[in-house]
């Protein structure tokens, strides 16, 4: 029995996703449960199980690739017991096989010989054919293309043989040396052959008259280079002009600024070929993660009221905090960070400013206040940026928030985050420091009221009781939607944030 696993809806309403490696290929026995294929959806990347045993008999979709919800993506076969048909079974069990359910392909794709089975014709019409040979492009592997598809793209590329005939020259100036028709003496260097009454009959091509009359710098094709001042050589190599090109309009043929600027502003209306325009630019597809994370910020950006505020802490005082923290067992397996801390700091000051802590109900418009804090911690990942949050991170003790932020972020950076575990975060925090950054003004995560912004920890001179000292300092940076938080809670909020990082203690006096 051949039977077909569709994509399912692995998150929460989510419409299609993307095929990111598959673990099978046609031919595989596959076992109950087996992972079979990895697909990212619009929140993270997903591992999806077979639910049968046998035999996969094609991949219906190539990596890369996206496929809508309810699109069969593998076929396997399998017998009436579940399990898989041997390599060797009979002709009996053979011929008792159904037919592919898919349709086999017209022509094989590469000028081959049609498949001998059913299931090899369901597999090549399944996997993404190869380009055929030759659709390279000339240079892209080491092989030139064949040579019946080359195309000439630069003037002069495949003259044809016997082709010497040189390019005419631009209509000089009257009078000027190198014009053909007012200095006959340059006939026998630059005029074409079909003039004869220009030249002498009886002259052998190979002995022309001498031409004393033109400047020794003004012979060849680089001519004009002679009859340009040294300023304007530099003004042309800096712009990228070659001299030899233009024609001048200054007294006697110079070149002039003019002319330098005028073929540098041709240069640049060029049009773009296509093969230039794939060494300056590139083109990155907008999907999965970084589609959703766009649409969201885009929502927030243009729905939510944004404010922000900054605030300058002296975190000496933590930074020993978190030195003693690492020597005490409880910490022993678990990373000990500043962002502990912060973290630890923002759920403590929640508890005392709950209107933080909420959401704005537009449809019933009215404000939610949540009395449980799911915090969120930004996380930047090869497929973009996602929001993993710790569920009731206000009852954790200390030792097993520590626990939770190293695992978030670790599931996090392997791209492994579910989308469960990123949905109905009420705070979020993004530290920037760790890319080297002082602030900025984050954009807060839809259906939340703030997100707090996390800077460096630098060295920086600091007053400390009226004396002048070295301390270690971070900028706090706090983003709210003012709908809901207003400049006053808003500064509360990150002053006493502030007031626990500079004085951990503070932490316990008001938890």
């Amino acid at each position: 029995m051949r039977r077909e696993f569709k994509l399912p809806d692995v998150g929460e309403g989510l419409t299609e996703a993307e095929i990111v490696r598959w673990h099978v290929k046609p031919g595989d026995d596959v076992k109950v449960n087996q992972i079979v294929v990895e697909i990212e959806t619009a929140k993270s990347i997903v591992e999806l199980p077979i639910p049968w045993d046998g035999v996969v008999a094609g991949l219906m979709a190539g990596e890369g690739e996206t496929v809508d919800v309810g699109v069969p993506i593998i076929a396997v076969d399998t017998d009436g017991e579940g399990g898989a048909p041997s390599p060797g079974a009979t002709g009996a069990t053979t011929q008792e096989a159904p037919a592919p359910t898919a349709p086999a392909p017209s022509a094989p794709a590469s000028g081959g010989t049609a498949p001998a089975s059913g299931i090899e014709a369901l597999a090549d019409d399944m996997v993404p054919k190869p380009p055929a040979e030759g659709a390279v492009e000339p240079g892209a592997h080491g092989s030139p293309a064949p040579k019946e598809e080359r195309q000439a793209v630069l003037v002069g590329y495949g003259v044809k043989t016997g082709a010497t005939k040189r390019r005419p020259r631009r209509q000089a100036a009257p009078g000027h040396p190198t014009n053909p028709v007012a200095n006959p003496a340059r006939v026998g260097l630059d005029a074409p052959p079909q003039t004869p009454a220009l030249a002498p009959a009886p002259a052998p091509a190979s002995a022309p008259a001498p031409a004393p009359a033109v400047p020794a710098g003004a012979q060849g094709p680089g001519a004009a280079r002679a009859l340009a001042k040294p300023p304007v050589r530099k003004l042309a190599k800096d712009l990228g002009v070659d001299l030899a090109t233009l024609t001048g309009t200054g007294p006697q043929g110079t070149i002039t600024r003019d002319d330098v600027h005028a073929a540098a502003a041709r240069t640049q209306e060029r049009p773009v070929t296509t093969g230039e325009r794939r060494e300056r630019e590139e083109r990155v597809p907008v999907k999965g993660v970084r589609k959703m994370t766009a649409q969201a910020m885009v929502t927030s950006a243009f729905t939510a009221p944004h404010a922000t505020e900054f605030l300058q802490v002296d975190m000496t005082a933590t930074m020993d905090a978190v030195r003693g923290m690492r020597t005490l067992p409880e910490f022993a397996e678990v990373k000990v960070s500043p962002l502990l801390l912060v973290a630890k700091a923002v759920l403590t000051a929640i508890t005392r400013h709950p209107m933080i802590n909420s959401s704005w109900d537009e449809a019933a418009q009215e404000i939610v206040v949540k009395h449980y804090v799911n915090l969120g911690i930004a996380a930047a990942t090869p497929r973009g940026l996602v929001v993993p949050n710790i569920k009731d991170a206000q009852e954790l003790s200390l030792p097993a928030l520590a626990g939770r932020l190293a695992e978030l972020t670790e599931v996090a950076r392997a791209g492994r985050t579910q989308p469960a575990e990123m949905a109905g975060g009420t705070f979020t925090i993004t530290n920037v420091g760790v890319f080297g950054v002082d602030g900025g003004t984050p954009i807060i995560n839809p259906g939340e009221a703030a997100i707090l912004a996390f800077g460096q920890i630098r060295d920086m001179p600091w007053v400390v009781d009226g004396a002048l000292a070295v301390r270690k300092v971070a900028t706090l940076s706090l983003s709210f939607d003012h709908r809901i938080v207003d400049g006053e809670l808003g500064s509360l909020f990150l002053r006493d944030v502030g007031a626990m990082l500079e004085d951990p203690i503070r932490m316990l006096a008001w938890s």
